[in-house]
């Protein structure tokens, strides 16, 4: 079946009648600020506690925008007779945010969950040069990540807890026998 002559442009008018007789929103941003989706990719945030200088993120960003500098420190021996270990310590991570692009690759790479997605948007300079956020900067912008959303009631246990719920029960039940057993001897 053909299409009748003319009838895109009447669903374009159509369109346009409906668009100029509904009411205009403006949103007031200064003043009121929007409402954002809690998934909204505004800002890095950095949990520096977490970070072990393993440089997955800054080899992975396309941009190269992630500069992190570390030095090696000796940690002595946990126990008599045990061997020194030696771990990173972090002295400079920041973040040019003049060349991220906000793909999130460094945050989905991080594998001890240092990085994260703040929704503030607010954080426009004058110079160019003051867009590169140090990690003392960086560190603010967690305090305004989301909570993450809540587990589905319905989902299944994950692997880690049933088993470790499974080693509690067992060693529960089996020191209840030990006790029980211990009532029972001496008698």
């Amino acid at each position: 079946m053909a299409p009748i002559p003319g009838s895109g442009l009447a669903k374009g008018l159509a369109v346009t009648l409906r668009t100029m007789t509904r009411r205009s929103v403006t949103a007031q941003y200064p003043d009121a600020q929007p409402e954002l989706p809690p998934r909204t990719r505004g800002v890095i945030g950095l949990f520096e506690e977490n970070c072990t200088v393993c440089m997955l993120c800054a080899r992975e960003c396309p941009d190269w925008c992630i500069y992190i500098d570390s030095h090696k420190e000796t940690v002595p021996a946990a126990a008599p007779g045990g061997r020194e270990r030696s771990r990173n310590v972090l002295d400079r991570f920041a973040i040019d945010f003049s060349l991220c692009m906000y793909c999130g690759i460094c945050i989905e790479v991080c594998p001890f969950d240092a990085l994260f997605w703040s929704p503030e948007f607010e954080y426009a300079e004058t110079d160019i040069h003051e867009l590169t956020h140090e990690r003392d900067k960086l560190r603010e912008w967690m305090w305004t990540v989301p909570e993450p959303p809540a587990l589905d009631p319905r989902a299944e246990e994950p692997k880690e807890i049933a088993a470790a719920r499974k080693a509690a029960e067992k060693a529960a039940a089996q020191a209840a026998a030990e006790a029980q057993a211990g009532q029972e001897g001496p008698q």
